[in-house]
């Protein structure tokens, strides 16, 4: 049940960056907005919701700002209307790309992710065109914090999880759909420290990639997380060890 997730490992630095340029609290008002306008404002009883807080909370997002993404998405404030898409595409080498995106102006994001997938060397497919290599995980990532791998994977495994993969300083925990939320609350009610936890495509097979193919990539998937209206971006990249250390 243990194994080396390299895509995981370059997200988890990546999204330090976000952090360090606040990127992750835009993408998770923007998730808090979408689940309660859907799901309505009362975290206890909207489960997207629910876990959208708890991620902003992970990330250290103010209580003033989680209520007040809360209030615009139920009308009791003045705001925006999100609408969620995702595109789907190919970047250098034929390596699959899924864009999730949540925007107010849907004509502007098409045309923008067309653009840097063109940019980049890749190009926008129809849709469908790549979506079935992909399914829908429950990802948990847990920072090891002295925790034994041992430990850890007998909480998950007695909670229905699929896989546990160990890293240099977090564990990262799959789920199918239906088992992610108990093993989330698994973790909680033990006073574990999730880091993140969501819904995510992963890809059912990987292609190897490196050298300039693998810089072309990530300059792609850079450009497009940099897009305000990007909030994730998934590959079937498996990109070689010594780029992954060329990204440390």
């Amino acid at each position: 049940m243990s194994g080396h997730s390299k895509w995981s490992t370059i997200k988890r630095k990546k999204g330090a960056a976000d952090a360090k340029r606040g990127k992750l609290f835009t993408k998770a008002i923007k998730e808090i907005t979408i689940a309660a306008r859907e799901g309505g404002g009362d975290p206890s009883a909207n489960p997207r919701l629910r876990l959208a807080v708890d991620n902003a909370k992970a990330i250290n997002m103010p209580a003033d700002n989680i209520e007040r993404a809360i209030k615009k998405a139920t009308g009791e404030l003045e705001g925006v209307t999100y609408h969620e898409l995702t595109y789907e595409g190919y970047a250098t080498g034929g390596i699959a790309l899924l864009v999730e995106v949540a925007t107010d102006n849907k004509n502007r994001t098409v045309a923008e992710v067309r653009h840097l997938f063109s940019k980049h060397n890749g190009s926008m497919g129809e849709s469908g065109s790549v979506a079935w290599m992909f399914e829908k995980k429950g990802i948990i990532s847990l920072p090891k914090q002295g925790k034994s791998e041992d430990e850890v994977f007998e909480i998950v495994l007695n909670a229905g999880a699929e896989d546990l993969q160990s890293e240099e300083e977090f564990f990262e925990i799959q789920t199918d759909i239906e088992s992610f939320e108990p093993v989330r609350r698994a973790l909680l009610n033990k006073n574990l420290n999730i880091e993140n936890a969501s819904l995510q495509w992963i890809a059912k097979n990987t292609l190897n990639i490196k050298g300039e193919d693998a810089e072309q990539v990530m300059k792609l998937i850079d450009a497009l997380e940099d897009c305000d209206d990007v909030q994730n971006v998934y590959t079937n990249a498996d990109f070689d060890e010594e780029f992954i250390k060329q990204q440390a």
